[in-house]
């Protein structure tokens, strides 16, 4: 059974360890398509499913980027993984 897109990202996050990030472009790029980086922001976006930590995916200049929850939870929960000092 082959993966939807989708399902490759999601695949690839989960595996992210706390205290751990991975860039945008590094998700596209894991799942074979490295110009693909807005398409993986978009998805994450909509991610409602707790155990994939989109919180894990940063923009690839080191900011935060976007989170569902907004930037601030982003920021608190991955200071609490221990990513964020």
């Amino acid at each position: 059974m082959t993966l939807t897109f989708k399902e490759q990202i999601y695949a690839v996050v989960r595996k992210i360890p706390k205290g751990k990030v991975l860039t945008y472009k590094e998700v596209a790029r894991k799942v074979g398509k490295p110009k693909a980086y807005r398409a993986v922001g978009n998805i994450l976006n909509k991610n409602r499913d707790p155990k994939v930590p989109c919180h894990r995916v940063i923009r690839s200049d080191g900011r935060i980027g976007g989170y569902r929850d907004g930037n601030n939870s982003k920021i608190k929960i991955l200071k609490k993984e221990g990513y964020l000092t």
